[in-house]
């Protein structure tokens, strides 16, 4: 696994061995961020939650991102991330939070930009997830939210503000993409 652009490109990230995640491919986590180039151009805070490794948050970071902040409940998980930080030079500019991302939506405070959410594929309450970030401040109006999933798993088109704007298969991986409704 590699960091495919940007500043960091071509630095190799290691993954935690014997942790109950899996990392998003290079093909899936070069469509998400061609996905995102091409929907906004605000990428000062990026929130990554179910980080594993933290190569969605790198990516960001490499990409031209201010800040990351990285949730993983797993030490493993978290320890890697940090080392990954350091070796890619990033460090600086993320916060590695080592929780559940249910206890840290109860008290992250920051509006973020972009949310992105690779959760375990087996984990069927996601929606509820997402209909828990849909409701809190973490989501503005400019906020895009990306979650990886299983093609198994149906997400809604909506929850709560939160309406998909798109949805993409790649292998067995698909990316949903939602944005706030738009006050009329």
């Amino acid at each position: 696994m590699r960091v495919i652009a940007g500043k960091a490109k071509g630095h190799h990230l290691k993954f935690p061995k014997g942790a109950p995640t899996r990392p998003a491919t290079d093909l899936v986590r070069g469509a998400i961020f061609s996905i995102l180039e091409n929907l906004t151009d605000r990428w000062e805070l990026v929130l990554d939650l179910f980080s594993g490794s933290g190569a969605l948050g790198i990516e960001a970071l490499s990409r031209g991102a201010g800040w990351v902040d990285f949730v993983d409940r797993d030490p493993r998980c978290c320890a890697i991330i940090k080392e990954n930080l350091e070796h890619t030079k990033l460090a600086d500019h993320a916060h590695i939070y080592c929780c559940s991302v249910t206890k840290a939506l109860t008290f992250l405070d920051k509006e973020y930009d972009i949310i992105l959410m690779d959760p375990p594929y087996a984990d069927t309450s996601i929606g509820n997830l997402i209909e828990q970030l849909a409701t809190s401040k973490l989501v503005g109006q400019n906020t895009t939210i990306v979650v990886t999933h299983s093609p198994h798993l149906q997400l809604n088109s909506s929850y709560a503000t939160l309406n998909r704007l798109k949805e993409h298969r790649h292998g067995d991986s698909c990316i949903a993409i939602y944005t706030k409704e738009a006050k009329a």
